[in-house]
């Protein structure tokens, strides 16, 4: 216990969260912006999957982590356009849909990976390409702040970005305005001349394009290679980050945060000699705790709402 409590506040297990915490953010993102639009898109772990070995294959015959990063962006957004297709155009259940993408993704992945390498379950035989960490100048000279925030990988910057420019386009673009009038009304929005089916559409696109980013960084920024099922849960736990962040933009980012620092103290653990299965629980333990704490939540407001009304109509 004495060894744990120096790693536990230093900067590199604070450098480590931000590490962590990265797909999470991003699955998050993506859940955020298709629920904006009133359609839960839950098939972003299966997107994150599928683009971790579209980036890994192109980038190895390529040679180029770039190309590999835009393939890996292309397949993510091209099964969330299939999902929107069959749910939006032949009326799939959208819960039924995304798990069907999940199922197909787990085990496609694999059966691809053999087909392209003939590998299984690793990528070993694939010199993936591997995206570049930044080093910020001035930043990284500052003591304590300087190891924390610089040196990450690309990806973790692009995703602190994205949160910026995601609360920018949802409060401030006509795209923005759109997506929040479908999902908090439909109906009234379509009477307007909104088209519903095209702007939720959107949503799908944008939220495939934030859960691709998550999977090319788990394969070619958190690791150097794909391995089977290695999002290992982690776009469920973007959707209840998402979930406990009460839809909004902060919101999601800080509960990204805290399930990233969960993680990482599930790695801090390691030091100590405690069972690798139950320090592996830690994250899901977190998010449980999260979503229990966020319905209760949710059914005070409820409540408070219903005594107001019933106030009102005395």
């Amino acid at each position: 216990m004495n060894n744990f409590f120096p790693i536990l506040f230093s900067t590199d297990f604070a450098f480590s969260v931000l590490r962590v915490m990265t797909p999470i953010l991003f699955a998050a993102l993506g859940a955020l912006i298709s629920n904006k639009a009133g359609i839960v898109n839950i098939g972003m772990e299966g997107t994150m999957l599928t683009s971790a070995l579209t980036g890994v294959i192109v980038s190895a015959y390529t040679g180029s982590a770039w190309i590999g990063l835009l393939a890996g962006m292309a397949s993510g957004v091209a099964i969330a356009a299939l999902l929107g297709f069959f749910t939006l155009k032949f009326k799939t259940h959208i819960i039924l849909g995304g798990i069907a993408v999940n199922m197909f993704a787990s085990g496609g992945t694999v059966f691809i990976l053999y087909l392209v390498s003939g590998d299984k379950g690793a990528s070993t035989s694939l010199k993936s390409g591997v995206l570049p960490s930044v080093h910020i100048p001035l930043l990284q000279d500052i003591p304590v702040i300087g190891p924390i925030l610089s040196g990450h990988n690309v990806l973790t910057y692009v995703s602190l970005l994205c949160v910026a420019g995601l609360y920018y386009m949802l409060a401030k673009t006509p795209l923005g305005l759109r997506i929040r009038a479908v999902g908090e009304n439909p109906q009234a929005a379509q009477s307007v001349g909104v088209r519903v089916n095209r702007v939720q559409f959107t949503a799908l696109l944008i939220s495939g394009f934030f859960a691709s980013l998550g999977g090319v960084y788990m394969s070619m920024g958190y690791l150097s290679l794909f391995t089977r099922d290695m999002t290992a849960g982690r776009g469920w736990i973007g959707i209840a980050a998402e979930a406990v962040g009460r839809s909004t933009t902060l919101g999601t980012f800080l509960s990204s945060l805290l399930f990233g620092a969960a993680d990482a103290l599930a790695n801090a653990l390691q030091v100590l000699k405690i069972p690798a299965e139950l320090i592996g629980t830690t994250p899901y333990v977190v998010t449980v705790i999260g979503l229990v704490v966020y319905a209760l939540t949710e059914a005070k407001v409820k409540s408070r709402k219903l005594a107001k009304t019933l106030e009102k109509n005395k």
